[in-house]
């Protein structure tokens, strides 16, 4: 036996490997349910649901075995070891991944599946930063080293009994029928491989058939004919009501109202309830914040991955735009980023008269404290309606205001934070939460203290709006995006169960509803009441989702309502009291839980199934609505095809900053034209980004086009006072055009908004000068005026 054929690492080496691995993801799955007991989702760690997990590791194992067996040899052969390291690679690799997926469940209650397609890079960047993403590195890193580690001590245990492992026939026979075995063992997310679940989902969602014979044309188009529902409850005034929506992130029914399975944390809320039309079994289409808006605002089909992820919108109608062209004042605030999950693509085709985000608040509001990583999401509920309060509106004009919260959304850190968990200790003490939601609620303090400061910033705006003119006009509307993700729900439905209050000092009384209806009910309901006590100019024909809201205050379910888990996961579907769920076919009973039942699966199924080609081609073929019905054309930058052909060769357009340093890079070499064409196209695919926005301001000052530079830094300082970066540009401008007196005018602006200001005090001063220069060279030029002798003129007769 030669040198080569004794480095050689055998099969005795690849199944020691092997049976690490498993080892390996035996531990991790302890740890899934150690972590989850001790949050106090599950009851306990070592029960039959840890044993089905354990199963499934076994089955995982045995299929990447296989799979590996023969990349394996076949390296072994060619060079020795090096088939070794790479298999040792893999695993190891796969072991990482799956604790990463692990702990992304942990922290969600939800796998990561199909929907990792609809993020881009830098939503899921953004969403790992603001949920401790310094912390989550930190945690990353030594996970690693201590799986890689796991990895080589149980590799060496394994030496002690590796001689009793045979040939390799025998043990890839074995491998596979423990694969096929767990085909047949009923798994849940929670006790299947993350991984494997990660892989399938990507895999059926991107080879799903979603084709579509269409009869019509448009399919969804239909008469304006939803029932006026709210008529009756209404005194309504001469004039059109202002209307108010409150979209409460993560404000699920198991925290509000009577009944609430964690309730006690919303008084304000559990006492609006009590004053409005309340619904108690509404839905959110969606269970996650991507979609609410384009659900509640606009009964809008779903597309692949949400609406906002389109990329081209459809046209459509929306509540914003058929009160927009009705003389709505139309406007939306929320306190971080807009640019997250495209909302500030959906309101500029929406034509919104204001926006408010993150970047517009300046510096008497103070962001929400950071986390251990030194991000903060942005303004806290509080901040946000403090904000809005500030600004202007007028009182001979209807208004349409629309706000999205995000205190109640991960890392959970409200101001006054020890005051409130104080007074989460003290609802605790009265005893009435006893046994498992007690113990939640204990394990998640931070949670159910920022839901008692959320409830208060919305005592806090109520109180505000009674201050504002009309507000005896005024319609309120609160709900929730979805149900808070972090505090375990009882089924598959409960991420869907929100509330939704309609509140108004105009309501002649008060109504509790227990019908079942969904958020693409709210605008037709709404526009059904508007348009059958006001003349008003109506779509002649609409595509809305939803049906009028059902006022039954009995029980019952009786809409077709399809449910998108996550981006790319639509997996339920309701009809009736049917509900379609993973595969399974359950009934939907009042409490909203699921009972099993064994009718309707295939029928179900179909729906879903036909919903799901439906969804895609009016969302893809811009077949929703036709041109004749838009009332806002949908505004997009148009590009030749070179200079499509040339962007996409330095830019793919899915990360707005590598596209705002391109663009920058070419500006500093002076292809100015280049950059414009650049910032153009970034600005259509990310309309809130300022950096962008500012650059296209110093291009135009760089090419002598000050007055067109100081219209586009203007228009970047109205939207976002805070941001010292439009200040300086501005600043620069007006000192290379010599407009020393808007320079001046500029510094007072500048102190008053930006809590930034020291960042350019070198402009500031060199602003005064300049002022000081200009004011000595006319009180110099007028001193010789007044002193110039006087010049005699003779005239010879």
């Amino acid at each position: 036996m030669n040198t080569s054929q004794l480095d050689r690492y055998s099969l005795k080496h690849y199944t020691r490997l092997m049976i690490s691995f498993f080892g390996c993801l035996f531990v991790l799955s302890v740890f899934q349910y150690a972590f989850l007991y001790f949050k106090g989702v599950v009851d306990t760690i070592f029960g039959i649901s840890l044993v089905l997990y354990v199963v499934h590791q076994i089955g995982f194992t045995s299929i990447v075995g296989i799979i590996l067996t023969f990349p394996f040899n076949f390296w072994e052969n060619l060079r020795p070891r090096y088939g070794f390291n790479v298999v040792f690679a893999i695993l190891t690799s796969l072991l990482i991944i799956e604790a990463m997926l692990i702990g992304y469940y942990c922290t969600t209650l939800v796998p990561l599946g199909a929907d990792l397609l609809g993020y881009s890079y830098s939503d899921i960047k953004m969403t790992i930063a603001n949920s401790g993403g310094l912390a989550i590195s930190l945690y990353l890193l030594m996970g690693i080293a201590v799986i890689v580690g796991l990895f080589l001590g149980l590799y060496r245990i394994t030496s002690k009994f590796y001689h009793k492992i045979s040939s390799m026939y025998p043990f890839t026979i074995i491998l596979f029928s423990i694969f096929i075995a767990t085909l047949f063992t009923e798994g849940k997310p929670i006790n299947q491989n993350k991984t494997q679940y990660l892989a399938v989902n990507l895999y059926a969602s991107s080879t799903e058939d979603n084709s579509y014979t269409a009869d019509v044309e448009y399919p969804l188009i239909k008469r304006p004919e939803t029932e006026n529902v709210l008529g009756a409850y209404f005194e309504l005034k001469e004039e059109k009501p202002n209307i108010v929506f409150i979209m409460v992130e993560g404000l699920g029914r198991d925290f509000v109202g009577e009944g609430a399975e964690f309730g006690g944390f919303t008084p304000f809320l559990d006492e609006l309830t009590t004053k409005s039309l309340y619904w108690e079994n509404c839905l959110s289409n969606t269970g996650r914040t991507f979609g609410v808006l384009p659900s509640l605002l606009g009964s809008l089909p779903f597309g692949k991955s949400g609406f906002m992820e389109l990329e081209e919108f459809p046209n459509k109608l929306t509540l914003f735009s058929v009160l927009k062209n009705n003389g709505y004042h139309t406007s939306f605030y929320q306190g971080t980023n807009s640019s997250f999950d495209n909302v500030d693509r959906f309101l500029k085709s929406e034509n919104l008269d204001f926006v408010l985000d993150k970047s517009g608040f300046g510096n008497k509001y103070t962001q929400q404290a950071e986390d251990a990583a030194g991000s903060s999401w942005g303004y806290p509920d509080k901040e946000l309606f403090k904000k809005s309060m500030s600004l202007p509106r007028e009182a001979d004009q209807p208004r349409l205001e629309v706000y999205m919260t995000i205190s109640t959304h991960e890392p959970f850190i409200p101001p006054s934070q020890a005051y409130y968990e104080k007074k989460v200790e003290e609802i605790l003490s009265k005893g009435k939460h006893q046994g498992r939601v007690k113990n939640i609620i204990e394990k998640n303090s931070n949670v159910f203290a920022t839901l008692l400061y959320t409830d208060e910033a919305l005592s806090y705006v109520f109180e505000e709006y009674k201050k504002q003119p009309n507000y005896d006009n005024t319609i309120f509307i609160v709900t929730g995006d979805h149900r808070l993700i972090p505090i375990p729900q009882r089924n598959n439905i409960s991420r869907f169960h929100v509330p939704l209050i309609i509140y108004s000092p105009m309501l002649k009384e008060t109504r509790k509803m227990s019908a079942v209806s969904s958020h693409f009910d709210v605008t037709p309901t709404l526009l059904a009441l508007l348009g059958d006590s006001f003349e008003l100019k109506m779509p002649k024909k609409v595509a809305w989702m939803g049906t009028a809201l059902d006022t039954e205050t009995q029980f019952r379910s009786i809409k077709e309502i399809p449910l998108m888990r996550n981006k790319n996961e639509l997996k339920e579907y309701i009809s009736g009291e049917l509900v379609y769920t993973d595969g399974d076919v359950m009934e939907l009973d009042g409490q909203m839980d699921l009972n099993s039942t064994f009718s309707g699966g295939s029928k179900l199924e179909s729906k879903l199934d036909n919903f799901k080609s439906m969804n895609a081609y009016v969302t893809m073929k811009n077949k929703i609505i036709p041109d004749s019905l838009a009332i806002f054309s949908i505004q997009k930058e148009a590009f030749t095809d070179s200079e499509i052909v040339w962007l996409n060769s330095v830019y793919n357009g899915q990360d707005s900053d590598k596209g705002y340093f391109t663009a920058r890079d070419l500006a500093f070499d002076r292809k100015y034209e280049k950059a414009l064409l650049l910032c153009r196209y970034n600005l259509s695919e990310a309309p809130s980004h300022i950096d962008t926005k500012i650059l296209m301001g110093r291009i135009n000052a760089w090419q002598g086009k000050h007055d067109e530079a100081i219209k586009i830094l203007k228009e970047c300082i109205a939207k976002n006072p805070n941001y010292i970066d439009s200040y300086s540009a501005l600043f620069d401008v007006y000192y290379w055009s010599d407009r020393y007196k808007e320079a001046l005018e500029l510094i007072e602006l500048v102190q008053q908004n930006s809590s930034s200001v020291d960042e350019i005090t070198d402009k500031i001063e060199r602003a005064r000068r300049q002022a000081r220069k200009m004011r000595t060279a006319v009180i110099f030029k007028k001193h010789l005026k007044q002193t110039e002798a006087p010049v005699v003129s003779l005239e010879f007769q």
